[in-house]
Order: structure tokens, then sequence, then C-alpha cells
């Protein structure tokens, strides 16, 4: 040990620790990419030592910064850090990376890793977060900091590569940052210049700190990536900018200090072999036989810079108990909104609608549920992609959050739906929103990648996805959804729900706020549909269950209706029209095939009798699925083509969404 340690600086010698680790826990598992934990080992380093904000004694303080890993894959350089700075992890965790059970997963996890933000792993989603922890960070601090009394005031930094800068989620994460002017967001840039098929000058030559610098960021270089000093200065000055983000571009070398493989592409995305790792150990001044090896000095010297965040929580303690004695009701909500509590009278405030007012598209109806529900829930905060007057996603009576005002609760991300996702993903947690974002059901494949990730952190986000189906009409099949509602149903964890009317809608939103670990996609309709009369039919509440009668008939019905959305309706009629013919018939509205899944089995039973073999569906868009509810003797109406331009109404009928072939094919069945 003593070898190792004679004349190396205590600060070099946690940089190469964090060298060593991440080599010698790659080459353990034969699994995984070294070269950027070793590159960016010294910019970590003094970014977690000296300026980041955090107590690893109460890893999920409210005011602490956030740290985002965008390049996920370089994950051995947060269990690092991790580690060293006292976060819970151990010596042996480092040594089971990327095994089955381990806290230290092949790309961090938020949830199975204590200090672990968010989940990482496709390249520019971390960036993206990282904006919407801002943007939460700079809402919040606009709502509740009083003049003396900064309760909020915490940095986001984030950590991202050329691969994060070369997907397009970043240049629209990015974009929006800088028209939003988040002061507080500061990314290190890891310019090593390499990907996995080579340099990076085979496909990425722009200038990114140009492209940066018109977005309206501060860009910092730093030319050597092991200078501390230098690092140290552009992390300073960053957090002195007050008017824009900052991009700070660190000069760094794959796999640093690698005789072999530094500045190869061969260091990206696999071990450095045996012997490298031993030649690479030599060349940093460490013992090349030890492994997992931690000198003597470093472990108490991380952990010992990391007192000064306890200090400063307890400094922000005393602050917040200043601002409790003289804002009482302002930190009675912020305690409120920071915990997610949505307790109080926001769901009496949901609207009830009558079919007397005449049909009402749900995407309207779900635009005066969503107002009555944020007139009582503070943290409801969102908006559309461009498309907040279609989506019916204003707030009203708020202001736009803007530069000049960040308090407002209308986020206008522009034509930007792949950001818009990972942004949701950022704010949800942060902790304290409740975010919903808007758009067209067939622009939801932008935004696949964040809703997959929500789902995965069990991120409570809404999303608004109006214009349901081919009902869209004359704006054709460029715009009109078939295989969306399938596609969204095979993620896990995430509730699908496609109301049947307004009633059903405002149920959906009551479900959607209630959920605490899963986020909903609502599916709204753009066309008018009737108001279903619940004098005659069973409650909306019933929605819960995710299937449930609505209409019956004596006895063990012949034939068994379901549909969801605006399907439902006609469904109705097509039973009346049954019925008229002797027909037994029994409507079921199916809103959401996750929510009837999880119900007990004497539950399903009941709604669908497994003796009542004859069962249509009716769903406009791709039949695949459905055949789990009407069994091998059912049908489903449903599309398994493109749709066509022209009006909704006659697109619909074309497709054969109408009464009379509904009743036609039950006839058939029986």
């Amino acid at each position: 040990m003593k070898e190792w340690t004679a004349g190396l600086e205590i600060d070099t010698l946690c940089v190469n620790t964090i060298r060593t680790l991440s080599m010698d826990a790659i080459q353990k598992a034969n699994s995984g990419h070294p070269g950027a934990p070793m590159g960016l080992a010294p910019a970590a380093y003094i970014l977690w030592t000296r300026f980041l904000k955090h107590n690893p004694q109460n890893p999920d303080w409210y005011d602490r910064d956030r740290f985002v890993l965008s390049g996920g894959h370089a994950s051995m350089l947060l269990y690092s850090l991790l580690f060293l700075t006292g976060y819970g992890l151990t010596l042996d965790d480092i040594k089971n990376f990327r095994q089955w059970g381990s806290k230290t997963p092949g790309h961090p996890e938020f949830g199975h890793t204590t200090g672990v933000e968010t989940t990482t792993g496709p390249l520019g989603q971390g960036v993206t977060n990282a904006v919407g922890m801002a943007m939460a960070e700079r809402h919040l601090s606009g709502l509740f900091n009083q003049s003396g009394h900064d309760i909020v005031n915490h940095n986001t930094f984030v950590m991202c590569g050329d691969g994060d800068m070369m997907e397009g989620i970043t240049s629209e994460a990015a974009s929006i940052a800088g028209h939003l002017g988040l002061s507080k967001l500061i990314c290190l840039y890891d310019d090593n210049r390499i990907s996995i098929e080579g340099s990076t000058d085979i496909a990425f030559t722009e200038d990114v700190a140009l492209r940066f610098q018109a977005y309206n960021w501060q860009v910092i270089t730093v030319e050597d990536g092991n200078n501390l000093d230098e690092i140290s200065n552009a992390i300073d000055a960053a957090i002195k900018e007050t008017d824009k983000p900052s991009l700070i571009q660190l000069r760094t070398h794959i796999a640093f200090g690698s005789p072999n493989k530094q500045d190869t592409a061969d260091a990206h995305g696999a071990p450095l072999g045996e012997e490298e790792v031993k030649l690479t150990k030599q060349c940093l001044g460490c013992l090349p036989d030890e492994q997992f090896c931690v000198p003597d000095g470093v472990l108490a010297h991380c952990r010992g810079l990391t007192q000064k965040g306890a200090d400063a929580e307890e400094k922000w303690n005393a602050v917040l108990d200043a601002y409790k004695n003289q804002f009482p009701e302002l930190a009675t909500q912020w305690a409120a909104m920071m915990n997610g509590s949505t307790e109080g009278q926001w769901e009496v405030a949901l609207p009830d609608f009558s079919d007397s007012e005449g049909p009402i598209a749900t995407r309207s109806a779900s635009g005066t549920v969503l107002n009555a529900a944020a007139s009582k829930i503070p943290a409801l905060i969102g908006g559309s992609a461009d498309l907040a007057p279609s989506n019916k996603t204003i707030i009203n009576g708020s202001s736009d959050f803007q530069k000049d005002n960040y308090s407002g609760r209308n986020i206008r991300f522009g034509v930007r739906e792949h950001a818009m996702g990972g942004i949701l993903n950022g704010m949800s947690l942060h902790k304290g929103l409740r975010p919903f974002g808007g758009t067209f059901l067939v622009f939801a494949d932008y935004m696949r990648p964040s809703i997959r990730l929500a789902a995965l952190m069990n991120q409570p986000v809404i999303y608004v996805f109006t214009h349901d189906s081919v009902a869209v009409g004359e704006d054709g099949p460029t715009h009109q959804p078939v295989e969306h509602l399938t596609s969204l149903r095979m993620i896990p964890n995430l509730t699908v729900i496609r109301p049947a009317d307004a009633t059903e809608t405002a149920a959906a939103w009551r479900h959607a706020i209630k959920s605490n670990d899963t986020p909903t996609a609502l599916i709204l309709s753009r066309q008018k549909l009737p108001v279903i009369d619940r004098s005659k039919y069973p409650s909306s509440d019933l929605l819960e269950n995710g299937a449930y009668v609505l209409a019956d008939s004596d006895g063990t019905p012949d034939v068994i209706l379901i549909a969801s959305g605006s399907e439902v309706s006609i469904s109705i009629e097509a039973g009346k029209k049954l019925a008229g013919k002797g027909v037994a018939v029994r409507v079921v509205s199916m809103p959401s095939w996750e929510l009837f899944d999880k119900m007990p089995e004497d539950y399903k039973d009941s709604v669908l009798p497994p003796t009542v073999k004859s069962r249509v569906a009716v769903e406009a868009g791709l039949p695949l699925g459905w055949e789990k509810y009407t069994s091998d003797a059912g049908v489903t109406i449903g599309i398994s083509t493109f749709g066509a331009s022209a009006p909704g109404g006659t697109v619909l009928k074309n497709f054969g969404f109408t009464v009379d072939n509904i009743v036609e094919t039950a006839l058939k069945l029986l």
C-alpha cells in the first residue's frame, strides 16, 4: 500500500481509486464500459467532493443538488462515487457489479440503488431528465421562496458524452433549457471523441460548443480533463452564471492511463483485459496485482468531505424552521407537495356530466376535469407539444412557465414530444410536482422511450393523448393511430385508459391523480361522444375495475359486446337492436385492460362469464390482444391496415364501426 501512496497527493489517490475500482469491477464481471469512468474520474471527483451539495446521511434531502449520469453505461463511475462518499454501497457491492440481485446493475436504476437520481441507459434521456429536474427546482422556488427565505435553491448537474450529444432528444431538451434560461442546470460534457464504432470523426464533426451557444447556453471549455484546478474553476464559473444554463466541455481521454487502449473504441464497451488492467495500474502508479484496492486515507478523505453536506442540510433546516414560523400556510403547502400528497377536496371538485348537455368529445371533457382538479391541486403542472388548444391541456387562470415567471403552470414544450417525455420524468423524479403532457396519440411514438422509463421507474406521469383513432378524419393515415393503443398496452406498468364518455373521462383522471407508482395514458377522442345516462347505467366509478357491465339482459347473455372509447356508445345501440331480435345481450365497457387484468378472477368471470363464448370486441384500432377477452369463439371488429383521408364518420363507417355491422357480426357468431 505504501508503494502506491508514496509521493501521491490525496486528490490523485482518490481519482485513481475511482479508475481502478471501475476497471476491476468491469474486469471481474467480464462486462461493462471502463473507458468513460476512467476519463471522467477527475471531473466527477472534483464535482462530488468540492461542489455537489448532498448529504449521504440523508440521500432524499429535498434541497440537495441533483446529479444525473446520462451516459448510464459509465455506471461504475457513479457506483465508485457512491461507495467512496458513503451512500451505503460496500466494496462487496462493487465486486458484484452486473450480477443477479446486485445493487450495482449494468446501468443505474432509480429506486434500486441509493443515491441514483434516475434510470439512465438510452442516451440523451438523462440530459432531458436533468432539464426536467431543473425546471421543477425553478418552479418550486418561484412558488415558495420569499425574500431572505430560500427553501428551494439547488443545482442540477448532468454528465453526458458524445453519444448523448448525437441523440435528437438532447438537442430538443437543450433548446428549451436555453430558452427558459435554466441557469441552475450545469452539464459536464465528456468530449473524448470516441464512440462504439471508433473515432467520432466518422459521424459527428459538428461544433458542439457553437451549437450550445446558439441554444443560449454558457459554454466553458476545459482543455485538460485531468487538470483538477481547471475543472474546479469551470464548475465555479458555471455555478455563478445566473442567466443561462452552462455546458462545460471537458477534453478527456477515454480509458486514461491504459497504454494500449486509451483513446480507442476498444475501451468503450468491453473490459480492458487482465494484462491491460495491470499495465494501466502501473501507469497510474498503482499496485498492478492488487484488486479492488482502496488506499489508506482515501475512504476517510472522501467521506470527510461530504460532512459539509450534512452541515449544509443543518443550515437549511434552520432556514426552513424560520420559514414555517413566518409563512405557515406556504410551508404547509410546500410540505404537502414535496410529500406527494393529493389529499383534500379535489375529488368533489370534479365535474358531473349529464346526457342532457349533449355529446362532448372526451378531449374536451378532459380539459374541464383537468382544470377542476388543478384548482385544488397546486402540484399539477404541464402542457403540450404545441397542441394545447387541441389537447385541452391549458390550466385556465395560470400563467405560462417562462424565464420571467417560473411560477406559471402552463409549460410550452414546443414541437418537442421526445424531450417533453423525458422532461416530465425529470420533474416527477424531482418530487413536489405531478406533471402531465399532451400530444396526439399517433405521436406517442416520439415519446415511447420516455414512457417506458417512466413505467420502469414507477413515476406517476400523466399522458394526455387525444385524436385517438381513424375518426381524426381528413388528416389521413399519417395522423390516424391504428397500432398505438396496442403498442402502449405492451409496456409493463403503464396504465392505459380509453374512456367511453365524459363521465368515464372524469373517473380516468381521478385514477391517474391517485396513482402513486404507475404512469397513466389517457386516450381521448377528437369527435363528440354521447354522455351515457348514468341513471340507467352503472356508475363510472367502476372504471377502477378496468371493465364493467354497462348494459345487460335478464339471465345468461347469448352474446357479449366488449368495447372501449368511442365504440362503447355504438355497442350500446347495437345491443338494443340485437335485443329487439330476441338476442340476450350484455354490453361491457372496457376502458383499461391493465386495471381489469389486476382484478380477482371471480370479478373477471362475473363480467365475462366463461360459459358465454360468443363475444364481439369493438375498438377502432389493431385487434391484436383482444383475443384474450373474446375467447377462441369470439371475434374482434378492429383495423389491421392504415386509415384513410375522409371525414371521420365516413372513415369509421367504411371500416365497419357501425351499429349494423356489430349486429351482423354478433348474429353470425350465434
